[in-house]
């Protein structure tokens, strides 16, 4: 499903509780993450629904190497000839996306979070467990050098290179994984880190959320669930509360 203008010219595209984002820079389009693999007809449409065609597609830019964040990405990049950038640290992920190893065995987690069922095999259904990895990529190491200019937030903790790009012109940051509204590893709803079996480092991602809040951006645009456009700030503190409850 596409939701448009969930901050001005940037558009969610939701398909399995895991988001892609098409943000418009003129007469370009950007992508930034590039979802599963069952989203590449959803999202062919949603750039045509938009008035543009692949070749006005600018570039991919990745937040994180994860397989629900790069499954289109090695299509995009051999079918439109896209571009796709990734911070350095997360290059070796995105070329292998399922290397990493989470704070806790994902398996056991699931087997005593059942919330997590409904939206795991939903991602599965969605080509969750056949994601090509990316090798071909450009490094996202200066705002000045990426297509969209965004600011780069370096926000390790989910994994070691993991970024939100915060568009300032439109008051809003796209977290990726680093705050999200639906854990799909819980089914937990609302601001949150997600759940150890997905995360590198917990206490790192709950300190990277602080980098966040530097954006004072009013509409936060994560990986996973709908958009939140009551303050970063607020999400951050709910994000907090849920992780020390935790």
């Amino acid at each position: 499903m596409l939701f448009r203008d969930v901050a001005e010219g940037i558009h969610r595209l939701e398909l399995a509780h895991t988001n892609t984002y098409l943000v418009e820079t003129g007469d370009r389009l950007l992508v930034v993450d590039a979802g599963l693999p069952a989203v590449w007809p959803h999202l062919q449409l949603a750039v045509h629904d938009l008035g543009y065609t692949p070749d006005q597609v600018e570039a991919l830019l990745l937040t994180h190497g994860h397989f629900d964040h790069v499954g289109t990405a090695a299509r995009m990049h051999r079918d439109w000839g896209t571009p796709v950038y990734v911070h350095p640290g997360d290059r070796d992920l995105a070329a292998h996306p399922y290397s990493y190893r989470p704070a806790v065995n994902r398996f056991g987690f699931v087997l005593t979070h059942p919330g997590g069922l409904r939206p795991l095999g939903r991602m599965l259904l969605a080509g969750a467990a056949t994601v090509d990895g990316i090798d071909e990529v450009e490094l996202m190491e200066s705002r000045a050098e990426t297509p969209g200019n965004p600011w780069i937030i370096e926000t390790p903790g989910h994994t070691d290179g993991h970024v939100a790009l915060h568009f300032a012109d439109r008051d809003a940051v796209i977290v990726g994984d680093a705050l999200v509204t639906l854990d799909p590893y819980t089914g937990g709803i609302g601001p949150r880190i997600v759940a150890p079996a997905a995360t590198a480092d917990v206490d790192t991602a709950v300190a990277s959320l602080d980098l966040l809040v530097d954006t004072e951006a009013r509409h936060v645009l994560p990986g996973h669930g709908p958009s939140w456009s009551r303050g970063v700030r607020a999400a951050v503190e709910q994000a907090r509360r849920v992780a020390g409850a935790a």
